[in-house]
């Protein structure tokens, strides 16, 4: 994968991701009913940071704020500045998956909106950026370090300068991180993240032409399920399809963890003798029902009665024990 060479916060694509969620915000009430005590409760609100990563503040300033303005916020002891990505009921409900919703939980707080001359300082900010990452560069080279650099983020106040690497193994960067902190007269943070978080930080299209999922709507990258070698085997039978499977971070794809079986298909990977044919009936204590559909890879049979059309699923093994010919 080719290296990051800036977070794309005010690009395009980042343009497309908070249009989206203001057509979210714009059905909210369709989606959620009023809740009580619902306008009672903190402000909180969602902010995209550099390099695509979304925490929650409390927006003490009292200003609305609306998606897609830009802000500035606390962060680790000075400030920073993101994008409103989400407010609301929207942002409480994310704040609830994600199971950060404690009692005696403390955000950090909404500084301000961003004027006319922070926006101006942030396109500096992002400018000085690219000439930061050609220093680091050069000074990962002087010191031979077996890293790859992926990114470099300045914060606005320029106090700390965090740099996102990647390594197969430990790395002792104690001489570069003096070198780079005498050069920039800031506090250094090396953050050695995995392919997975690089190719969030890419902000790239995937092969389906979409944006990448763990730069959009992902609210967590986790392990995927589909990470073990055999189970690529079993639902590929045993073909390699690597392009297919893969993503920009050279891991499964983030969205076959969300596939879902398709009506009426069956894997090759099944053999025959344990999975059923779509379409087959069988007799059961319910009457007469038809294999619906089978997943491959979950060893998943789906069976529909015929009187009550009603489905029942079925592990592959239990589906053998019960109707399969002795």
């Amino acid at each position: 994968m080719s290296n990051v060479i800036c977070s794309c916060l005010l690009g395009d694509n980042a343009n497309i991701r908070l249009r989206l969620s203001q057509l979210l915000h714009s059905e909210v009430e369709s989606l959620y009913a009023q809740e009580s005590g619902d306008e009672a409760q903190v402000a909180i609100c969602e902010i995209e940071m550099q390099g695509c990563r979304r925490d929650f503040f409390v927006n003490n300033t009292g200003i609305p704020v609306n998606v897609g303005e830009q802000v500035i916020v606390e962060s680790d002891g000075g400030y920073d500045y993101g994008v409103v990505y989400s407010t609301g009921r929207i942002a409480r409900k994310k704040l609830k998956l994600k199971g950060l919703d404690k009692n005696g939980q403390e955000w950090p707080l909404v500084l301000r909106l961003a004027a006319e001359s922070d926006s101006l300082a942030i396109l500096e900010l992002k400018k000085r950026q690219l000439e930061i990452r050609e220093v680091c560069l050069n000074k990962v080279k002087k010191h031979e370090l077996d890293l790859k650099l992926v990114d470099v983020e300045l914060r606005m106040d320029q106090q700390k300068l965090s740099v996102y690497y990647t390594s197969s193994h430990r790395v002792d960067f104690r001489a570069l991180v003096r070198d780079l902190a005498g050069e920039f007269k800031a506090r250094i943070q090396m953050v050695q993240i995995t392919t997975r978080e690089e190719a969030r930080r890419a902000n790239a299209f995937g092969p389906c032409g979409c944006l990448l999922c763990c730069s959009t709507w992902l609210q967590k990258i986790h392990a995927n399920p589909f990470a073990e070698k055999t189970q690529y085997s079993e639902a590929i039978g045993n073909e390699s399809h690597a392009f297919n499977i893969t993503g920009l971070c050279n891991r499964p794809k983030c969205c076959l963890g969300y596939s879902k079986h398709e009506k009426g298909c069956q894997h090759q990977g099944a053999s025959p003798s344990r999975m059923p044919a779509v379409g087959s009936k069988v007799s059961t204590p319910e009457g007469p029902a038809v294999v619906d559909s089978v997943d491959g890879q979950k060893k998943l049979v789906w069976l529909r009665y015929l009187k009550s059309d009603q489905k029942r699923r079925f592990s592959a093994e239990k589906f053998n024990s019960l109707f399969a010919k002795k």
